[in-house]
């Protein structure tokens, strides 16, 4: 999951919320860097429109400026940045603890355990959802990579932006990722990329095909190993989280139908069961316990309610998950002041 011009979408919205009538420096050329006031530095963020004028994240300020006289520069605010990231990382905390943050904007999660095995289009459902969570949350957009390994997943999340999912899978290498330029291989930095132009290699697919002697001396064993293996999509690395991050661990599911009082014992009870067995499996895995447990509904209007309790000790226990669960659904559902008692149905149950 990776941020859209994270520096530039945050600062737009910290303007935004300072001033409800600012321009949106998002719909306009603007960027982040350098003192706004001399104009020296360098371009650390853009807008899309910016981008349109031949502006690039790393160039001077001067010469961004020379490309776009009128384009609008706001300073760096590293105490925003780091807000909005721990906001984003709580949200991506509730898709799954199973999370690594590689940088202020981004994170690689393994959802695995969420999805019926090969089941893609289980995968861009919850791809859809991060990125509708995120937008109606936060107020910005991400782009999310889908695939079998950490390194497609990030090449899929930097494909067309913004706002999109993209997948790589490995069947899907050739069309996708061989056609790049060997600059676009993630861990393929400048100079690399340059001694490997300079013997004939221009594409991810070329680099694919080299010899690995022919790499190796020319970049060195591991580098050489490590192009070979990356052009390829080889990639073992697993997804490592943090633990102290996580401070709770949570499942939801979009219903396929919407659930009210005459299908809720057929058709949400069986949900509320598997999703209570699904968060007490993942707690396990990361060798966690918790004390409280959550019920919570999206309703066909859009709006969350939920219920809560607190055990008397902190627990793993798929059964005892699953009783709580239960009994919250049932007091914020069915209960004579309930949901359901005021006409209102659910389409997400979590």
């Amino acid at each position: 999951v990776d941020v859209n011009s994270a520096f530039l979408s945050w600062s737009a919205l910290k303007r935004l919320e300072e001033d409800p009538n600012a321009v949106d420096l998002r719909t306009i050329p603007s960027g982040v860097g350098g003192d706004v006031k001399t104009r020296h530095g360098i371009i650390t963020a853009k807008s899309i429109p910016a981008k349109k004028y031949g502006i690039s994240t790393g160039e001077p300020v001067v010469k961004a400026l020379q490309k776009c006289p009128h384009l609008i520069l706001v300073p760096p605010d590293f105490t925003t940045y780091r807000e909005y990231s721990r906001r984003l990382m709580e949200i991506l905390s509730e898709v799954t603890p199973i999370l690594q943050q590689v940088s202020i904007d981004e994170a690689w999660l393994d959802v695995t355990d969420l999805l019926p095995p090969g089941d893609r289009n289980a995968a861009e459902a919850l791809a859809q959802h991060i990125r509708q969570e995120v937008s109606g949350r936060l107020g910005f957009t991400v782009n999310v990579g889908i695939s079998s390994n950490k390194l497609l997943a990030k090449m899929a999340s930097d494909f067309q932006k913004p706002d999109r999912t993209h997948t790589l899978y490995p069947d899907e290498i050739s069309e996708k990722m061989w056609p790049l330029p060997i600059e676009s291989l993630y861990g393929c930095g400048h100079s690399t990329a340059r001694k490997l132009r300079l013997v004939g290699i221009s594409t991810i697919g070329d680099a694919a095909a080299a010899d690995i002697q022919m790499l190796q001396s020319l970049l060195g064993e591991k580098a050489g190993a490590y192009i070979l293996r990356s052009a390829n999509g080889i990639s073992t690395s697993p997804v490592t989280p943090q633990r102290d991050k996580a401070k709770s661990i949570s499942n939801e599911r979009t219903l396929s139908e919407d659930i009210g009082i005459d299908n809720f014992e057929t058709d949400g009870l069986p949900v509320v069961s598997s999703l209570a067995r699904k968060v007490a499996s993942r707690m396990q895995k990361a060798g966690v316990s918790g004390q409280t447990v959550t019920f919570q509904v999206k309703s066909t209007a859009f709006q969350r309610y939920s219920r809560q309790t607190s055990l008397e000790e902190p627990t793993d226990s798929a059964d005892e998950i699953e009783r709580e669960a239960l009994y919250l659904a049932k007091a914020l559902l069915t209960d004579p002041d309930g949901l359901f008692a005021k006409g209102i149905s659910v389409r997400l149950i979590g």
